[in-house]
């Protein structure tokens, strides 16, 4: 049980009968409190040499879950990256005011705002270029509702393509990004996105936007060492990873939590504490509404025309099923912490697989030990 589990199992009560949780919290968390518990079902494997026994239970898959998390990120990264166009691109991050953030904590349904203004002045940026030949970029856009100190603070992390595609199969590279009209411009749509949605009640709201902002909502758009030999690295980092490592939890006593983080204004060293519900508060509510998707796709990234055919990949066909392998779970254990789990530590044989324990149903592990040792001997007599 690493430390985030401890945190969790000991104020499941209160978490559920005082915070009352939505569905998807309540679901997350418990996947994560149950993530490796062997009670809920894995494989056993056996050493065919030596008769050592080893069972790797089921892991949770929760995106929440720091362990399922970080593997969720890889692969979505690997699947990502085989997307990318051969080509610079650019890391850009969305902002918005801070009088905003509360609107998006109360209707998560807003969300989806964020992602149709980012998409709307990316692809007006470039359609600007020249309007007849229609150059389109290819652009992807995650979605934090996090900052460092785990606050709420939804933002768009978006990768574009440094230049466009034309309907005739002309590409024009771009180096100068409008940052004038980048925040002016996502600033409009996402005000006239949210009164659309909210109604005439929100006018008050948007006219003190817009006075507080009159250059725009800030978008960061600087030119950034992303091609693409780096640019899969950058997709990683900034993927929809777990809200915080269990790395950065310091210590936790039962009722206080101690967790650090280089601000992001300075890159300072923080340090803080707080009360564990505090803490459980910071980190349940940026668990996403089922079936919300925090990463989407614009431009040439999300359309499937015979054109796009002609584009370059950063990866080639031929080498997705060599990329994919480095997500498979032994592969991911051995690149990761240097040992293969499926080797017999008593005789460093390859252990096979013996059998599957599903349906989460509670078994214990004596029960599971005895049925594989039996079967396990039953192999090595009939060879």
């Amino acid at each position: 049980m690493n430390i985030l589990q401890k945190i969790f199992t000991d104020y499941y009560e209160e978490i559920k009968y005082t915070l009352h949780p939505r569905n998807s919290e309540m679901e997350n968390i418990d996947k994560m409190i149950n993530c490796g518990n062997p009670a809920f079902g894995g494989a056993m494997y056996g050493c065919p040499h030596c008769g050592n026994l080893k069972f790797v239970p089921f892991r949770c898959h929760s995106r929440f879950c720091p362990t399922c998390g970080n593997k969720y990120s890889m692969e979505r990264s690997t699947s990502m990256s085989f997307k990318l166009i051969n080509v610079q691109h650019r890391h850009c991050v969305f902002t918005i005011d801070e009088n905003l953030r509360d609107f998006f904590l109360k209707d998560r349904s807003l969300l989806n705002c964020l992602f149709h203004s980012v998409t709307s002045v990316v692809s007006r940026m470039f359609f600007k270029l020249n309007k007849s030949k229609n150059f389109t970029p290819g652009f992807l856009m995650v979605l934090h509702t996090f900052g460092r100190d785990l606050k709420w603070n939804p933002h768009i992390h978006c990768l574009i393509s440094e230049g466009g595609y034309s309907d005739d199969g002309f590409w024009r590279n771009v180096k100068h990004f409008n940052y004038t009209y980048l925040r002016n411009a996502f600033r409009t749509a996402l005000l006239n996105e949210l009164e659309s949605c909210l109604g005439s009640s929100f006018k008050k709201i948007k006219a003190k936007c817009y006075s507080n902002h009159k250059s725009g909502f800030y978008v960061y758009a600087k030119p950034n060492k992303c091609d693409p030999k780096n640019v899969i690295k950058y997709i990683g980092r900034y993927l929809g990873r777990p809200v915080i490592a269990t790395s950065r939890i310091d210590k936790y006593d039962g009722e206080l939590v101690t967790f650090h983080y280089n601000r992001h204004e300075d890159e300072k060293y923080v340090v803080e504490t707080i009360p564990a519900m505090d803490f459980i508060k910071r980190l349940i509510r940026h668990i996403p509404e089922k079936h919300f998707k925090m990463i989407r796709y614009g431009g040439l990234y999300a359309r499937h025309r015979s054109i796009d055919s002609k584009l370059h990949r950063t990866i080639h066909k031929s080498k997705h099923h060599f990329y994919r392998s480095f997500n498979q779970w032994r592969t991911a254990i051995l690149s990761s912490f240097g040992y293969d789990p499926l080797l017999c530590s008593e005789c460093s044989h390859q252990m096979e697989f013996l059998e599957l324990y599903y349906n989460h149903q509670r078994v214990s592990l004596e029960e599971l030990y005895e049925k594989a040792m039996s079967k396990s001997r039953g192999k090595r007599s009939s060879a």
